[in-house]
């Protein structure tokens, strides 16, 4: 088992940051990847941003590249530096857990572990 713990959402006006953490915690595997997902009202949960185990691979959906950046740290922990905020950007985060063996990046269907979620609201 993995454990998954969001936090950093908020509201925030369109144009500001806002930092997202994730910390992980539970079962230590060698492999893995890590990544962000949104759902906001109404919508599919979509692919934001992912990272590889050894943090050097990253992969961004084009609707965030160049305004957001993922990281990891030593620990296993995720973050996600979060930019120029826009309202269509508004929708609850998840991280995201995913098996060595899933697609680069991977879907929402192959994660096996997922966080409870942090709150993203940017008013215009």
């Amino acid at each position: 088992q993995v454990q998954l713990v969001e936090s950093g959402g908020g509201l925030v006006q369109a144009g500001g940051s806002l930092r997202l953490s994730c910390t992980t915690s539970g079962r230590a595997f060698s492999m893995y990847k890590m990544g962000w997902f949104r759902q906001a009202p109404g919508k599919e949960r979509e692919f934001v941003a992912a990272i590889s185990w050894i943090g050097v691979t990253t992969y961004y959906a084009d609707s965030v590249k160049g305004r957001f950046t993922v990281s990891k740290d030593n620990n296993k922990n995720i973050y996600l530096q979060m930019n120029t905020l826009k309202p269509e950007d508004t929708a609850i985060y998840y991280c995201a857990w995913a098996p060595a063996g899933s697609s680069w990046p991977p879907t929402a269907r192959e994660v096996d572990y997922w966080g409870q979620g942090t709150q993203v609201t940017v008013s215009s």
